[in-house]
């Protein structure tokens, strides 16, 4: 059975004339079953957008190989654009003079689908995606939460084996976000053969939907597995969130502290406050983190304890929150 995605030491190096090269992928080496809802999760420029776009034929590697479909994508795209497609959060596609439903047939026809199929899916999605009241404005009267929806539901119309999702949900309200959860589930299940590659910033989302994770910075993967195989690693550990008066100083000292694993931190100005989140191999270390914090003149508004996220084992192996900025 061949694999749905498969990288070999998969590389991509941007090349400039004033600065130093940029790599994008070190090394790369994932496997990705037929069927499953394979998550990539990184921080911003960790590699994952530029990894999705050499498997959808849009970049080509540096080195290495990348197969879709058991078809290398350098030396078969064409072999390979017939059997995916691509939803990115944020994107503007679409024409503002076509209205929603004629919008989803045009791109339809694009991926040969049959009218009468191709009408079919497009009201069905746009029903369940609460739609169908919009189906016939046009696409640039709609707002932005609509927008997103008329291009995730583009993305299912082909109905593709193998499906790329870029931050789907990126921007989108609570609600939304969960109906298109939920479609997403709904859609795998119905055939075995599907598979999605998700990246998100949203570590919930991953947890809910993803059967495997693969953790990728700086160009490379650090840890792939099972969310739940991931969480049981950090099972012996102590993790606290503390939120504090506002502390932008002294933050590196807390990688100084013997017991402290890993940790990162998110300041809110507007609160003015600093959310940290720190992982310790010994629970007997917060009482040196606190006294660090009290020495910084800062002050806990509050401390907790909880059991292991997808997110505390994010942090535990990069060092940094997701949405914290990469090199």
């Amino acid at each position: 059975m061949n694999l749905a995605i498969k990288t070999e030491n998969l590389k991509r190096v941007f090349r400039t004339k004033k600065e130093a090269d940029v790599v994008a992928l070190a090394g790369v080496d994932v496997e990705i079953r037929p069927g499953e809802l394979f998550g990539v999760l990184g921080p911003n420029g960790a590699g994952k957008t530029t990894l999705i776009k050499i498997l959808c034929t849009l970049l080509l590697p540096s080195s290495g190989k990348a197969f879709v479909d058991g078809i290398d994508v350098a030396l078969a795209p064409d072999e390979v654009r017939k059997r995916i497609n691509m939803v990115s959060g944020g994107e503007h596609s679409g024409y503002g003079i076509l209205n929603v439903r004629e919008n989803l047939w045009m791109f339809s026809q694009l991926y040969g689908v049959p009218t009468k199929i191709a009408l079919e899916r497009i009201d069905f999605m746009i029903k369940k995606f609460g739609l169908a009241e919009f189906a016939k404005t046009k696409v640039g009267k709609l707002s932005t939460g609509m927008r997103q929806k008329m291009n995730i539901i583009r993305g299912f119309v082909p109905d593709p084996k193998i499906l790329f999702l870029d931050e789907p949900t990126l921007g989108l309200d609570v609600q939304i976000a969960r109906e298109v959860r939920t479609f997403i589930r709904d859609w795998m299940k119905e055939k075995k053969e599907r598979t999605i590659l998700l990246t998100t910033h949203y570590m919930a989302e991953a947890d809910e939907l993803c059967d495997r994770v693969a953790i990728i910075d700086k160009g490379l993967v650090l840890v792939c597995d099972t969310p739940a195989n991931l969480k049981r690693q950090l099972q012996q550990d102590a993790i606290y969130q503390l939120d504090v008066d506002l502390l932008t100083d002294h933050i590196e000292k807390f990688s100084e502290i013997p017991e402290v694993v890993n940790f990162a931190f998110e300041h809110k100005p507007v609160e003015s406050k600093t959310v940290l989140k720190i992982i310790l191999r010994d629970e007997a270390g917060i009482s040196k983190v606190t006294k660090l914090i009290e020495s910084s003149g800062s002050r806990i508004r509050s401390l907790s304890k909880r059991e292991p996220s997808l997110e505390d084992v994010f942090v535990s192996l990069v060092g940094r929150g997701l949405g914290e900025n990469g090199a």
